[in-house]
């Protein structure tokens, strides 16, 4: 593929029209189509965007010849089944954070992918932002040692009502989905899969959690100390602490405009990055790099990271009792 990278987007949400708002600022990135359940949301969305095409469907979208790759933004929930509806269809897919419900579900839609030969990648957009790629690269350089710790947390005071998405099982509701996934991601880009898991939550009267720990375990001897909520506003700051030295990540460590590295004996030094008002621009633009070069998944947002972070979370909810509805074990609202 070269020249201007054609995008279709499934789904009209905030976070559609954020990364729509962010892809029309980009030279080589055109938005042709929109897609939803309803026709009346989707042309809307198309008049407020400009863009030429708006379908009530998802399955027009995905037959559409003039779109090169496909954005998925729905609920966690509806992930897989929108997904792989592009997928089997030819698509390549961005699919948005977190991938899907359960590793179950993420393992589907990559084994689809694989089968069709079609790029496929998560929308960590953490993962392609130009400062978590130098922290990658201090600590494979071993400018902090042997990682001994990591720290992170994301949470929102709400309130969120019991009608909100976050709080419905069927969405895929809960911190841990939305938010606790970057804490997670952020152990596993440094550290990958753990050994050990420990979590501990306040769950809501709908069988959601509102509040989530988690400890994972590395047999390195590494651990990290994560944390979600839905119901109290956290620092949203990170730290990765090695032999040699540590990092610190300020509030919005997840889209950061600075890190500090610390070192004994020496002065703290900042990397930082300007302040970016599109900043759903750099995993766009990793998907663009990917498909002229005919790679079927990111380096930087690989699947079998992806994946192990599915089954991370998925062990996280089995340790506090979090099923959602038609999982085996499913908890019944109470």
């Amino acid at each position: 593929m070269s020249g201007i990278m054609r995008w279709g987007v499934l789904a009209t949400g905030g976070i559609a029209a954020a990364f729509t708002a962010d892809l029309q600022q980009m030279p080589d990135a055109e938005v042709v189509a929109v897609a939803s359940r309803s026709e009346a949301s989707a042309q809307a969305f198309a008049d407020r965007f400009g863009i030429p095409r708006a379908y009530g469907d998802w399955a027009s979208l995905a037959a559409d010849e003039d779109v090169d790759v496909v954005y998925v933004a729905t609920p966690h929930s509806a992930h897989r089944a929108a997904a792989g509806l592009c997928l089997a269809a030819g698509k390549a897919v961005l699919c948005e954070k977190a991938f899907t419900l359960d590793a179950a579900e993420a393992g589907e839609l990559v084994d689809l992918a694989t089968e069709r030969g079609v790029f496929l990648m998560e929308g960590m957009w953490m993962y392609c932002h130009p400062l978590m790629r130098q922290l990658v690269e201090l600590v494979a350089d071993g400018t902090i040692g042997d990682i001994r710790s990591v720290s992170a947390d994301f949470g929102l005071a709400g309130p969120f009502d019991a009608g909100h998405r976050l709080r419905d099982p069927a969405l895929g509701g809960g911190a841990l989905l939305d938010l606790g996934v970057y804490p997670v991601a952020f152990a596993q880009l440094l550290l990958g899969e753990p050994d050990r898991i420990e979590a501990h939550a306040l769950l809501a009267p709908e069988g959601v959690d509102l509040n989530t720990g988690m400890l994972l375990g590395w047999e390195s001897g590494a651990s990290a100390l994560l944390s979600c909520s839905i119901v109290a506003d956290t620092p949203m700051t990170a730290s990765v602490t090695g032999t040699k030295g540590r990092v610190e990540f300020p509030r919005g460590f997840f889209h950061p405009e600075r890190f500090v590295l610390h070192r004994d004996g020496e002065q703290p030094r900042e990397f930082a990055v300007p302040a970016d008002p599109h900043p759903f621009r750099h995993e766009a633009a990793e998907v663009m790099r990917c498909l002229r070069a005919g790679e079927k998944q990111s380096p930087l947002v690989p699947l079998e990271g992806t994946l192990a972070v599915m089954r991370t979370l998925d062990a996280v909810r089995d340790r506090i009792g979090v099923r959602y509805p038609g999982e085996a074990g499913s908890i019944t609202p109470g």
